[in-house]
């Protein structure tokens, strides 16, 4: 017997349905037919939000980057250091979305879609003006982009198993410290390789 639901609790059934398969088996394997059958509705009921599994996709990437944005904005007054950590904690917490939202299949641009990563991505780039040693304008961008690199490849590379971590490791603590370590820390002009050290006479060391 199928199940009745109140207007807008099927949407948000299938996408949790979607969320747990993705969890389990990845996008591949993500199927309309098979989320009706789990969620007890008739195949053809979820083309009555979602048209395809295209449209599904975009659905549950629009609201992992409205999530990440939210996550990111409350971290925001704690500095750049710790908007970098959320966003590594929101992918441990929602790897579906996360792989969702930087994976293929979504409509890429679906104006909800479009709006919520820009939006997430907007907080990042802004927040760069909160590193100990900002960038300079014209290297703003770049110093943006190394950010998002620093927790993304972080954050994927977690994910997907390759650190060689303990179980028990807190990844989000882990985080803290690789960020920290590379966006924060005081330049060491003692750690500068000797050809970048100046001799007594101003010219560059050559001794050996």
């Amino acid at each position: 017997m199928t199940k009745r639901y109140h207007h807008g609790d099927l949407r948000r059934e299938l996408i949790r349905h979607a969320l747990a398969e993705i969890t389990d088996n990845g996008v591949a394997a993500l199927s309309l037919r098979e989320l009706a059958r789990r969620a007890g509705v008739t195949h053809a009921a979820p083309a009555h939000h979602f048209r395809d599994k295209t449209g599904l996709l975009t659905a549950i990437a629009t609201e992992g980057f409205t999530l990440l944005a939210d996550d990111l904005e409350a971290a925001r007054e704690r500095g750049f250091i710790e908007t970098g950590v959320a966003y590594v904690s929101f992918a441990v917490e929602h790897p579906a979305h996360f792989t969702v939202m930087f994976g293929p299949g979504a409509d890429d641009v679906d104006p909800d879609l479009a709006a919520a990563r820009d939006r997430a991505g907007a907080i990042l780039d802004e927040g760069v003006a909160d590193l100990p040693h900002p960038p300079s304008e014209a290297d703003r961008d770049d110093a943006a982009i190394a950010a998002w690199s620093l927790v993304h490849g972080f954050a994927t590379l977690w994910l997907t198993g390759a650190l060689s971590l303990t179980s028990d490791t807190d990844p989000t603590a882990t985080a803290r410290r690789i960020v920290n370590a590379l966006l924060a820390r005081e330049p060491d002009p003692t750690t500068e390789p000797p050809h970048q050290r100046e001799g007594p006479k101003g010219s560059p060391d050559q001794s050996h």
